[in-house]
């Protein structure tokens, strides 16, 4: 059962954590940030895939707890990667790095930014499970002004691919058929909905 990210930090946050959806795909993501004052260093690498909230997870966890968050973190700047590991430690304030990959996977020329990376503690984010597409195909719809009943919504969730992209095209797709239809959309525009993003009536990938 999804709920609402809920990070015990006093730090008031510049985004609301209400808009990221926690579920089993990406709770152990959440609880390992919430204990950061534990970490064996202060810096730890987050992956996800794209479009899994790991970019307004780590602002949100920069803003409650002050320390630094930066994305991409394998196309950055070794030596400013280096400096900011060493200050995050200096500092005592946490430094959150997210990427596609684990550090080890990295291409990294700089000696002691690897064996750093290699010291700190890694956790990812996992493709959503079921009630996490319920969540997020709602939570998107939503955003985008459009109402859809609890049925329509676990009907097309239950018929897409497992992961975030799917989840963006099916919201694609629904807003597209809503606006060229101009009415709610209904079980029927669902349908056409799926069937533009080549998903059939017998399709049926998930409980």
């Amino acid at each position: 059962m999804t709920d609402q990210i809920a990070l015990p930090f006093v730090w008031p946050a510049e985004e609301d954590e209400r808009d990221f959806i926690v579920s089993e795909a990406n709770s152990t993501a959440v609880r390992h940030l919430e204990h950061w004052s534990l970490w064996p260093v202060m810096a730890t690498v987050l992956t996800g895939p794209r479009k899994s909230g790991r970019s307004l997870l780590g602002r949100i966890f920069a803003a409650k707890t002050g320390g630094r968050f930066v994305d991409n973190a394998d196309a950055q700047d070794e030596e400013k990667l280096f400096h900011a590991w060493n200050a995050a430690q200096a500092d005592h304030k946490p430094l959150l790095l997210a990427a596609d990959l684990p550090s080890a996977r990295w291409r990294i020329k700089l000696p002691d930014l690897r064996s750093r990376l290699l010291a700190s503690p890694h956790v990812a984010i996992e493709e959503p499970d079921f009630p996490l597409m319920l969540g997020l195909v709602e939570k998107l719809l939503h955003v985008r002004g459009l109402a859809v009943r609890p049925e329509v919504v676990r009907y097309v969730a239950s018929r897409i691919e497992r992961s975030y992209v799917g989840i963006g095209r099916i919201v694609d797709a629904l807003d597209e058929a809503a606006l060229a239809r101009r009415r709610p959309i209904t079980m029927a525009v669902a349908r056409e909905a799926l069937a533009t993003i080549g998903v059939t009536e017998d399709t049926y990938r998930l409980l």
